[in-house]
């Protein structure tokens, strides 16, 4: 299958190529997954830093092509779908783990998957940090604020975890075949007290799901706890870290007959 039909655009620009590892912040003997590696340009400047690196790649030209360029320096390559990978069965597997660190994930995935992928990096047990690039108007949708247009259950499910910061915009220039799109490179930094408890649910679209069945009891036990002049805490949680909806916590809607409904769920 050829990278176009798989919606790959690769990343050629050097500077840009040291700045998302940068953002990754990567220390040495740490194991990264990296989604989509292509020809393997990230993949060699997270190999300069001492990573360890689980390439993933769904292309099996493009996958036995890595295998013979970066043989015996510290990656794996894995020819497969991301999506139906699984992450942590590979990390608890490789080789030389760093058990210091928790996993770390990065990718210039392709667009038309960005969604699926954001929801498995961000199903328990949860990474230390993710950098992704995306389509722009994704990487929007994601940081989007409460009471936006563009603010839906994929800002919801994503900020209820994580801290969420957009980076820097990448040019169509700077990828092979430039894209016609606008991207954006994002980073996800799980939050230490998730606005939410782990449910059993999985993903974004769980996360959502939990916040759905918790928003309820959490804000009748905030009430109860006002009128007794104290703080209780409740099953949604305040943000500990920048990035997530500030001051109040969110309630939203499954997605439902493809749209995406929310509203935000103030505490008195």
């Amino acid at each position: 299958m050829s990278p176009r039909r798989l919606g790959q655009h690769f990343l050629t620009d050097h500077k840009l190529l040291d700045r998302i590892v940068e953002a990754l912040d990567v220390r040495a003997g740490e194991t990264v997954i990296e989604v989509g590696p292509g020809h393997g340009s990230l993949t060699e400047v997270l190999l300069d830093r001492g990573a360890q690196v689980i390439a993933i790649e769904k292309d099996r030209e493009l996958a036995e092509q890595l295998r013979v360029r970066v043989s015996g320096v510290g990656c794996q390559v894995v020819t497969g779908d991301a999506l139906k990978v699984d992450w942590h069965e590979l990390y608890s597997r490789h080789l030389t783990p760093d058990t210091r660190h928790r996993l770390k994930i990065v990718g210039n995935i392709p667009y038309y998957i960005t969604s699926p992928l954001i929801d498995k990096a961000l199903t328990p047990p949860l990474p230390d940090r993710i950098v992704f690039l995306v389509q722009a108007e994704v990487a929007d949708r994601i940081a989007a604020k409460p009471g936006g247009k563009i603010y839906g259950a994929l800002s919801v499910g994503v900020q209820a975890v994580a801290r969420v910061e957009k980076l820097f915009n990448v040019a169509a220039g700077a990828f092979r075949p430039p894209p016609r799109v606008r991207s954006t490179v994002i980073r996800l930094t799980p939050l230490v007290e998730p606005l939410v408890r782990p449910g059993r649910s999985a993903g974004v679209s769980g996360v959502c799901h939990d916040v759905l069945q918790q928003a309820p009891q959490a804000a009748k036990k905030r009430r109860a706890g006002a009128e007794r002049g104290g703080s209780e805490s409740a099953g949604l949680r305040s943000p500990s870290a920048p990035g997530a909806p500030s001051g109040r916590c969110v309630r939203s809607a499954l997605p439902a007959r493809g749209r995406d409904t929310c509203v935000a769920v103030t505490y008195p």
